[in-house]
């Protein structure tokens, strides 16, 4: 009998403290969730475009926990993406038969800054891969260097449809894609200059 009652009362014990591992682990999930969103929210009020920041970043907090060097580098990941999907769109609209010549110039100039954007990024995302290392500090100013350019074009491209210069259907085409990559763009290159700040 007192064997039994020994085994019943060992069996509660070991589903009580189950129970409370169980508890102690969903607790601490919760917690870190929290403290990655946050993480983004803070990273993400320092940019000039916090509210995009956020979307964009949010639902990747867990991915990126509070690590500066994996928001750096899915900034750049994410802006990438986004540039190349713009330089498609707008690769595409080059083709129109229905531009003016004067759109189709500047439209063209355009098309090859955002490829210029997409290659300085995909540098920048190698580089990134190479970080650690003695050369992190020579490194991490190549990959500011590059992001740097890539706003530039970004911004040059926008110039290119000055307000008188061309049709103002295409000009609003065209600045509303190039303002999510030149938004992205700029987000990344904080998170980046937070990076590199890191190890000083």
């Amino acid at each position: 009998m007192a064997s039994s009652c020994f085994s019943i009362a060992a069996i509660l014990i070991l589903i009580l403290f189950t129970t409370h591992l169980n508890f102690c682990i969903a607790a601490r999930k919760i917690l870190s969730s929290e403290t990655d969103t946050e993480f983004i929210k803070t990273s993400c009020g320092a940019t000039s475009y916090p509210d995009l920041c956020f979307t964009t970043f949010s639902s990747y907090a867990s991915e990126i926990q509070a690590s500066p060097k994996i928001l750096a580098s899915k900034s750049l990941s994410l802006t990438l993406n986004t540039t190349l999907s713009a330089s498609k769109f707008l690769t595409e609209l080059s083709k129109s038969q229905a531009l003016e010549p004067r759109e189709a110039a500047a439209l063209q100039d355009c098309v090859e800054e955002i490829s210029d954007s997409v290659d300085e990024l995909k540098r920048s995302i190698g580089e990134m891969d190479e970080i650690e290392g003695k050369s992190f500090a020579f490194r991490m100013s190549d990959i500011e260097t590059w992001v740097s350019a890539a706003l530039t074009d970004e911004d040059t491209c926008t110039d290119g449809f000055s307000e008188n210069a061309t049709d103002g259907d295409v000009k609003a085409t065209v600045r509303s894609q190039i303002e999510k990559v030149a938004h992205m763009t700029s987000i990344a290159l904080a998170f980046v200059n937070r990076y590199a700040g890191t190890k000083n």
